[in-house]
């Protein structure tokens, strides 16, 4: 969908701060109020996800101030939930009950079902797009922040889904550091593909340089990243001109095959899907896997816990290969947004919505990037020392960013994701051949997507 950002938006809180300006002189009455903001998929490193809104809290309440105006804003933060699910599951049941929080940050993917739900207001009705620093948030993460036509979300940030390469392994098996620089424009252009990972990711198991099952190492549990190897041999998410989801059987058929050929191989682990996380970070962190791929974020945590020293020097990474001349090298992001719940109390709407929008600065925003190794959502973080001067930003930024898409913002794609997942585990332990996994897959898409799905 094309979003207008030319299209004036003038809030009705821009409104009444401009009646406090004209009313400057007159007698200031002191406002007392409480924001909430839960945050999920946080932690420590993701604290600026709160604590940009307690700076803009700060900023609000001085601009009132010279124009006036007493206004105080205590905000309340959350962001200790068991997991996604927990989260989830917390933020409905309060929204049922009207105890919701004001600020949310979730997966862009949760504007569909929340926004059809009732339980979220468009942003594009509180705040101004066309004015700063909304109109210089990339234009591609709005529109993932957007649904039928309406901004629903502001981005709170950016990542990308990369593979990875441990270059030790990559000159043991016979690359030059000349070969392993150039691997991520070979990628780019398909000259490296994913046929070319299970051949390198043989020979270091083969060579005894890794363990059996650690040539390519996989995250363990479901997430976008596997939407990513669908893309990589021709699978196409959601249609663009009717907006259903696709099930393309053959891409499904040869991406679930790639990972059956590589527990085949002997380069990934049969019984790999939940291993422990805290596992996984410090095998791929201290060189024990040949290939893997993860996320952006990861950087922080490979370099910080595990101890990951002259990452540069250590690690490549790109986009994920193409499977064959049908796909294509390609990554997923995967935005969190701010989004508004729903509610009676318009003023705390129009309070919160100036507060994400003072978040999304640039250099508030940049804080949140470089601690928590997100990358930008403004053009202008380029221009900002902190952001410019680390390595991993920029290069991030540079090789991925450019080339991201994201999931569809569709109602039904959660059930589509868990279907796919679903089909690979039982081809890629064995349950199912492909081609069977694909059946199964397609008749319980067809049963629960109903005329939501086109079948390819």
């Amino acid at each position: 969908m094309t979003i207008l950002l030319s299209k004036l938006r003038r809030s009705t809180a821009a409104i009444a701060l401009a009646a406090a300006t004209v009313g400057f002189a007159g007698n200031a009455l002191a406002k007392d109020m409480t924001i909430t903001v839960w945050a999920g998929g946080s932690n420590d490193a993701d604290s600026y996800r709160i604590e940009a809104i307690e700076m803009a809290a700060d900023i609000l309440k001085r601009e009132y101030a010279i124009m006036g105006e007493e206004l105080n804003i205590t905000v309340e933060g959350k962001r200790d939930f068991g997991g996604w699910a927990d989260f989830k599951q917390a933020y409905t049941l309060a929204a049922e009950a009207g105890t919701a929080p004001d600020i949310v940050v979730t997966s862009h993917l949760d504007i569909a079902p929340w926004s059809q739900a009732g339980l979220i207001v468009p942003i594009e009705d509180y705040v101004d797009l066309d004015a700063w620093p909304l109109n210089n948030i990339y234009a591609n993460l709005m529109e993932i922040t957007s649904y039928n036509g309406q901004v629903f979300g502001i981005p709170q940030d950016a990542e990308s889904r990369p593979f990875f390469f441990w270059k030790d392994t990559m000159r043991a098996i016979g690359y030059t550091d000349e070969e392993i620089d150039a691997l991520p424009a070979k990628i780019a252009t398909g000259e490296y593909t994913l046929d070319n990972v299970l051949a390198d990711a043989r020979k270091a198991v083969e060579m005894e340089i890794v363990e059996q099952g650690y040539g390519f190492y996989p995250r363990v549990s479901n997430g976008p990243d596997y939407a990513q190897f669908y893309q990589s041999f021709g699978g196409e998410l959601m249609d663009k001109e009717t907006g259903k989801l696709v099930l393309d059987k053959t891409a499904m058929t040869e991406f679930y095959q790639f990972f059956v050929d590589a527990v085949e191989a002997g380069v990934t682990r049969k019984n790999h899907l939940g291993t422990d996380w805290d596992q996984w970070y410090s095998e791929v962190a201290t060189g024990k896997a040949a290939t893997w791929h993860g996320g952006t974020w990861h950087y922080a945590r490979y370099t910080g816990k595990e101890g990951l020293e002259d990452f540069f020097g250590k690690v490549q990474f790109s986009l994920i290969p193409a499977g064959n001349e049908n796909g294509r090298a390609n990554t997923i992001t995967h935005p969190l947004a701010y989004l508004l719940t729903a509610q009676d109390d318009e003023e705390t709407i129009e309070i919160a919505a100036q507060l994400v929008s003072i978040a999304s600065e640039p250099r508030i925003n940049t804080l949140h990037a470089v601690k928590s190794a997100h990358l930008a959502i403004a053009k202008e973080q380029s221009n900002i020392g902190l952001y410019a001067n680390d390595r991993w930003l920029t290069e991030a930024t540079d090789v991925l960013l450019s080339e991201a898409n994201a999931q569809p913002n569709h109602l039904k794609y959660g059930q589509f994701a868990e279907l796919m997942f679903k089909g690979l585990e039982t081809a890629w332990t064995g349950v199912n051949t492909p081609e069977q996994a694909v059946a199964e897959v397609e008749a319980e898409m067809r049963a629960t997507l109903g005329d939501d799905l086109i079948v390819r």
